[in-house]
């Protein structure tokens, strides 16, 4: 429970603290699309969400109220920052959700299919056509913490690895929703 004693419904984790090592390491949160920044588009993913954390710096103005945060050290990869952000909400959330700032085709609606997809499950992922797991997904907060490590062994852990014992639904992506930016190759194709 959070400090109020409350339990919220759902809960956003923005992670916007990586390397970009195939991108010159420039921060992906402030790359435009469509005149928006990607930290925006991924943040209007979590329309339905009580509360929204991004984990990362600090760099990229939003017009929507969040919580910034980081992991310490820094850049220590999605297990680290899903927690970290986790750590940082003022409520304990029922189901938290958790999506890489390089997504911004997912949506408010695809978040909807992903916690619905979840009824019955630990959670629910998105996965793209060749049934790979994206980093866009949903989780039951107490299952997650279940599962969670130490902080040691956080640091340099894969998702895949920390949920390896949940019972995760997949939901096909439609259309472009897989779609990420992982090199300057990927920005340009997501222009067109």
């Amino acid at each position: 429970m959070g400090p109020d004693g409350t339990a919220a419904g759902f809960s956003g984790i923005v992670l916007a603290g990586g390397t970009a090592a195939r991108m010159d390491g420039v921060d992906k949160a402030g790359l435009e699309l469509g005149g928006r920044t990607l930290l925006e588009w991924t943040i209007d993913a979590f329309l339905d969400a009580d509360e929204v954390v991004v984990v990362g710096p600090r760099s990229v103005p939003t017009t929507r109220p969040v919580t910034f945060t980081r992991e310490d050290p820094p850049k220590g990869g999605p297990v680290a920052g899903l927690l970290t952000g986790v750590d940082a909400l003022l409520r304990t959330p029922a189901v938290v959700g958790v999506l890489a700032v390089d997504m911004p085709h997912v949506t408010a609606y695809t978040l909807r299919r992903l916690r619905e997809a979840a009824t019955g499950h630990d959670g629910a992922f998105l996965v793209d056509a060749d049934g790979r797991r994206q980093l866009a997904g949903v989780v039951s907060a107490p299952r997650l913490a279940a599962v969670r490590p130490d902080p040691e062994r956080q640091h340099g852990m894969s998702l895949r690895a920390l949920l390896a014992d949940l019972d995760l639904a997949s939901v096909p992506a439609d259309g472009t929703e897989a779609r990420d930016v992982d090199t300057w190759a990927d920005w340009r194709d997501l222009q067109d």
